[in-house]
């Protein structure tokens, strides 16, 4: 029955008409932390990750199944009638596709992915590819340079109004265990990444890192501080008039949780902060029905990832 229970969710979250203008509004955002798209966006499928298109006309994140072994990008747009059905981007669905950034001019999109690099026949560890719009179609994509790329992971491309391109990695000459770094891009060519120094990367991880177009934000994740509520906080940064970043500060408990609190989006043209969470409701002690534990892990909040909102000032950016 739990079987059946689930293929039936599964398959209505999936193969629904999507009504969606009542239900996702990106406009305006609540005074307090709320689950954003529910049904629709929030699911009892892993959703994370969050990009709006410049124009406001196009939502991409990632959906990933109950063991996030699948993984792929999906898109919805709008139209004239509203918010459309959601659906798979092209180039995604067969290969791990997470961490979609949208260029400033929306022609480009970034993500980190785990499919062949070019001459590999196999999925290897991930790295930051992109694809650029043709009209209303995107390209193949294409991973960027192997400055960029090395030979471990690189996750969560952020990139500024300058095409400095900030992501997540572990190197050699990092501060910590991972680390956010950034690579300038000067003449169109980037240049070797420098882990961003100890206001912002610690002896622990640092992942995951927003920032906003002319890079005098930054908000990220991170893990091990000793002022963290949990499974991982995000952190805040403003850049000084003299370039240097203010010592990261925790966002507090009116964003962060016990649970895993991370991927930050900032919609400033709406002023709203949008980020993954696994927070979920406690669950009972002791389980006395088996259907207590069917309801329990098909709810939206059933501790898999799910898109929040709330208002930008409110979260205190």
């Amino acid at each position: 029955m739990m079987h059946l229970i689930r293929y039936i969710t599964l398959v209505l979250l999936v193969s629904c008409n999507l009504q969606n203008g009542d239900k996702i509004n990106i406009d305006t955002a609540p005074s307090e932390t709320s689950l954003f798209g529910q049904g629709i966006i929030s699911t009892p499928l892993y959703e994370r990750d969050f990009a709006i298109s410049p124009e406001g006309d196009e939502i991409i994140y990632t959906l990933g199944d109950y063991t996030q072994k699948h993984r792929f990008l999906v898109c919805i747009k709008k139209d004239t009638q509203g918010w459309g059905k959601r659906e798979v981007m092209p180039f995604s669905g067969t290969y791990q596709d997470i961490e979609p950034f949208f260029s400033m001019d929306g022609k480009k999109l970034y993500f980190a992915s785990d499919r062949p690099m070019p001459g590999d026949t196999a999925a290897g560890d991930y790295n930051i590819w992109v694809t650029t719009r043709n009209g209303n179609k995107w390209s193949e994509p294409h991973p960027l340079d192997t400055i960029i790329n090395g030979p471990g992971n690189e996750f969560y491309p952020a990139v500024s109004k300058k095409g400095n391109l900030y992501f997540t990695a572990t190197r050699s000459h990092g501060v910590g265990a991972e680390d956010i770094f950034v690579s300038k891009k000067i003449k169109g060519i980037y240049q070797p990444p420098v882990p961003l120094d100890s206001a912002v990367n610690s002896k622990n991880y640092e992942y995951n890192a927003w920032v906003s177009p002319d890079e005098d934000i930054i908000i990220f994740g991170s893990y091990g501080r000793e002022d963290g509520l949990g499974g991982g906080d995000m952190y805040i940064s403003k850049k000084r008039s003299d370039g240097t970043w203010e010592k990261a500060r925790n966002m507090g408990s009116d964003i962060n949780t016990k649970a895993l609190d991370f991927c930050p989006f900032v919609d400033l043209k709406h002023g709203v902060f949008y980020f993954t969470s696994t927070r979920a409701p406690a669950f009972p002690r002791k389980i006395t029905e088996v259907n207590t534990l069917v309801l329990k892990a098909n709810d939206i909040q059933n501790g898999l990832g799910n898109i929040y909102h709330i208002n930008q000032e409110k979260a205190g950016i």
